[in-house]
C-alpha cells in the first residue's frame, strides 16, 4: 500500500488548507488512517484518525475543534480539513494507516503504512 500526501502549502494565520491522503489500494476501506504531524526538532504528533466505515473520528487536543478527518472509500482517499491555522502548525504532516486496532490509538506503533508528508508552512 502506498499512501500520497498532497494539499500543504504556504497560508497565513487563520487560513484554512485540505489535506489529502491518497491510497494506491481498493481495499483502503480495511484501515484505520491517521494523520500525524512533525514540526521542527519535536516529535510527531497524533491530529486525527477515522474508522474504516468512515463513521467514527478521533482528533488530537492540538486541533480538535479546528479540523475534522473524513475520508471516502470509494476514491481510497482520506481528508483533513484543518481551519483557523496558527503559526505553531507548522509542520511536515502525514497520513498513516494501520490494519489492527482502533481510532483511540494515538501512538505511531502499529502504524502499517506512512505517507510521504506534506509541508504546512501557516505564516503571514
Amino acid at each position: 500500500v502506498q499512501l500520497q500526501a498532497s494539499g500543504g502549502g504556504l497560508v497565513q494565520p487563520g487560513g484554512s488548507l485540505r489535506l489529502s491522503c491518497q491510497a494506491s489500494v481498493r481495499t483502503f476501506s480495511m484501515y484505520v488512517v491517521n494523520w500525524f504531524r512533525q514540526a521542527p526538532g519535536k516529535e510527531r504528533e497524533f491530529l486525527a484518525a477515522i474508522s474504516r466505515g468512515g463513521d467514527s473520528t478521533n482528533y488530537g487536543d492540538s486541533v480538535k475543534g479546528r479540523s475534522t478527518i473524513s475520508r471516502d472509500n470509494a476514491k481510497s482517499a482520506v481528508y483533513l480539513q484543518m481551519n483557523a491555522l496558527k503559526p505553531e502548525d507548522t509542520a511536515v504532516y502525514f497520513c498513516a494507516a494501520r490494519s489492527y486496532g482502533g481510532i483511540s490509538l494515538k501512538t505511531e506503533n502499529g502504524v502499517d503504512y506512512w505517507g510521504q508528508g506534506t509541508l504546512v508552512t501557516v505564516s503571514s
